[in-house]
Parts: C-alpha cells; sequence; structure tokens
C-alpha cells in the first residue's frame, strides 16, 4: 500500500501558482515583443559581435582565474574549522551580497590608477586597469570568484577522505594524490562551479561599468550593451537579451542532473 502524498493547502497552492507567473511573465513578456523578423541581422551587427566576443574572452579569462585562484582556495577552507578559515569564507562570500556597484567602487579604491594596489602596479609595470579589458576581466573575477569557491569547497566536503588516505599511505605525495583521487571526486562539483562562475562572469554588469566604464570594442560587454542599446536601439536590446536568455538556458539544461534531479 503506497502512503499518499503530502498536499500543499489550498492558499499555498495559489501563492506558488502567482510566484510562477511572476517569474514567468518577464521572459513570456520578451520573447512575445522580440524581433524575431529581424533577430539574425540585429544579432550579426558589428558592434554586436564586438560585444559578443569580448564577453567571452572575458568571461572565459575570469572562469580561468576563477580555477587558478579558487581551487586553492576551495581546498584550504574544506580542510577544517578555524576563526582565520571562517573570517576567509566571510571575505569569499562577501561579493555575492554586495551590491555590484559598491564593489565596482571598491575595486577603484583597490587597483585604481591612485589605488591601495593600483598605484604600485602603475609604478613598476605602467598597469592601469581601470577602463581597460584587463578591467573587465577583473571585475568578472571578483563577482564570480565566490560561486565557484562554495560550489568546490561543498564538492570537497562532501567527496569521502578514505581513498585519498588509502593513496596517501601507499606512498602517493599530495599533490599525486590531489590530481589522481580528490579532482576525479569533485568532478561533478567542479563542472558546477566552472558553469556558475563563467554565467556570473558572462552577464556582469554593475561592477564592470563602475570600474572598466562601457567603451565600445574594449569594455562594453553584452550586458552593457544592452544597456546602451536601450536608450538607441531597443529591438537590438530584446535582440542581445533573448540571446543572454538562450546562454542562461542552456547553462540550467547543462545543470538539470545536479540541481533539477528527477525522481
Amino acid at each position: 500500500m503506497s502512503t499518499p502524498r503530502p498536499v500543499l493547502p489550498r492558499p499555498l497552492r495559489v501563492l506558488a501558482a502567482l510566484a510562477a507567473v511572476l517569474l514567468a511573465l518577464p521572459l513570456v513578456g520578451l520573447l512575445v515583443r522580440a524581433p524575431w523578423s529581424t533577430l539574425g541581422a540585429r544579432l550579426g551587427a558589428p558592434a554586436l559581435r564586438d560585444a559578443l566576443w569580448l564577453s567571452l574572452q572575458c568571461s572565459f579569462g575570469a572562469t580561468a582565474l576563477c580555477v587558478v585562484f579558487g581551487l586553492p582556495l576551495a581546498a584550504w577552507l574544506s580542510m577544517g574549522r578555524s576563526r582565520l578559515r571562517t573570517a576567509v569564507r566571510v571575505l569569499v562570500t562577501l561579493p555575492m551580497v554586495l551590491p555590484p556597484v559598491v564593489a565596482g567602487v571598491a575595486l577603484l579604491l583597490a587597483f585604481g590608477r591612485n589605488g591601495l594596489a593600483g598605484r604600485a602596479l602603475f609604478e613598476a609595470f605602467g598597469w592601469s586597469l581601470p577602463f581597460s579589458t584587463a578591467g573587465v576581466v577583473l571585475a568578472a573575477t571578483y563577482v564570480a570568484l565566490p560561486f565557484f569557491v562554495l560550489t568546490v569547497e561543498g564538492g570537497l566536503r562532501a567527496a569521502d577522505p578514505r581513498f585519498a588516505e588509502a593513496a596517501a599511505s601507499l606512498g602517493a605525495s599530495p599533490d599525486r594524490v590531489f590530481r589522481t583521487v580528490t579532482l576525479p571526486m569533485i568532478a561533478p562539483s567542479l563542472s558546477a562551479g566552472l558553469l556558475v562562475a563563467w554565467a556570473r562572469a558572462l552577464g556582469e554588469f554593475g561592477a564592470t561599468i563602475t570600474f572598466a566604464g562601457s567603451l565600445e570594442g574594449r569594455t562594453r560587454t553584452l550586458p552593457l550593451a544592452v544597456y546602451a542599446a536601450l536608450e538607441t536601439d531597443p529591438d537590438a536590446a530584446l535582440a542581445l537579451s533573448l540571446l543572454l536568455v538562450a546562454v542562461s538556458a542552456l547553462l540550467l539544461f547543462g545543470l538539470r542532473r545536479r540541481w533539477f534531479p528527477l525522481r
């Protein structure tokens, strides 16, 4: 005899339906108003192609930096609990809750021409990060890194440590244990972290426009191009918005088994 499934009270079912409508209605409006007849031509415009290419370059660059710096940080955070680790985890999480404009201002104060680190970089190497493509990558890395670190840390904490301990007991070096045992075990979390970090970097707007500006061909990524097109060519803004929605849908499709498991 099967156990009856719990039934949600009617008022809560109504509220749930309204919440679904609230989430779906903006997307429906975008699909209804989209310039389908001229979509290909608008997406093929040189300025939009430049914005797409710049977005891909910067988002993949930011994702690579997330791996380089985020993987060791996630591994260290997962190895125990202490006040220092708690403090670092707060720092890691902070960009997720900061208003994006505040993140951009903080980046200016840190890496601007007269910033804490920016002045030293300019005097030593002549590097000026604000209003440059490198500045876009830095802003995207700053906001995407927490998503990668927390996702991978969760995978590391959930991994069975006995396999790594067995490999170490057989004489494998810590480096080999991490490469051949730990990383394969957390491959799903690593893939999810990469996808989420890339999507966050691709969609970054507030910190980028504050720290790097919106210079066409140099710092104007897809989200910034949407914002600029709203004033001059709304149909182009709709076309770009559809492109970003499609990218987000593909991301969710890639994460469907992790985030939307079927019973």
